[in-house]
């Protein structure tokens, strides 16, 4: 089978195989994941259908705590939800992801890893922000380049949906966010054929 290729950035790499395996997106903007929130809104916004035939429902909260807090709530009510941040975002996240954990849902977070506002702003991803969540319980996955943010941006859904434990799917901020390379792209066909749909229908049924 010829290889598909595109050329984008890590941000749309990640949200392009979150759209797929993804039913419900609660956002709430900060730099640099925002472009990822961004175009699954759009797309939503387009019509565009994710593996199960429909759009993605995009919820806009006021903070991301709200953004987490909804997060857990769709979960609960049994549909695949995911959600996008970086730095303090994430921090703001923390006392949620560790009652995600306890209850056992298919959470999956993109997160554009970068410094955290101690001494001065910083663009640079060492990652103060995902050490900070390490102690929830959250399985970690870490992307190196925009190749590997959509394949591990699939492979975090794939692994969520799998154990019920949530996964933290993060690549450095800027760096990978916003570096641009012609990667190889999979398509929905071949994704679904690694969908345990079972679990997901046990997931539906816990709801």
């Amino acid at each position: 089978m010829a290889k598909k290729m595109k050329t984008m950035d890590g941000n749309q790499a990640a949200a392009e195989a979150s759209y797929a395996l993804t039913e419900v997106a609660t956002i709430f903007p900060i730099t640099p994941s925002s472009p990822m929130a961004e175009g699954v809104d759009e797309w939503a916004a387009h019509g565009k259908k994710n593996l199960f035939d429909q759009p993605v429902r995009v919820v806009e909260m006021q903070s991301e705590s709200g953004a987490s807090a909804a997060l857990h709530g769709s979960l609960q009510a049994g549909a695949l939800t995911t959600t996008y941040t970086a730095s303090q975002g994430l921090l703001l996240m923390i006392p949620e992801m560790y009652k995600l954990v306890g209850n056992l849902v298919p959470a999956v977070f993109h997160v554009t890893a970068r410094a955290l506002s101690t001494h001065a702003l910083s663009i640079f991803g060492d990652h103060q922000d995902i050490n900070a969540a390490r102690q929830t319980g959250f399985t970690m996955i870490c992307a190196n380049n925009v190749q590997e943010a959509m394949d591990l941006g699939y492979v975090s859904h794939l692994a969520a949906i799998k154990t019920r434990v949530p996964v933290l799917h993060f690549f450095d901020g800027f760096r990978t966010s916003h570096e641009v390379q012609k990667i190889e792209t999979t398509s929905y066909d071949e994704i679904a054929k690694l969908v345990d749909f079972e679990k997901i229908q046990e997931f539906r049924d816990r709801s």
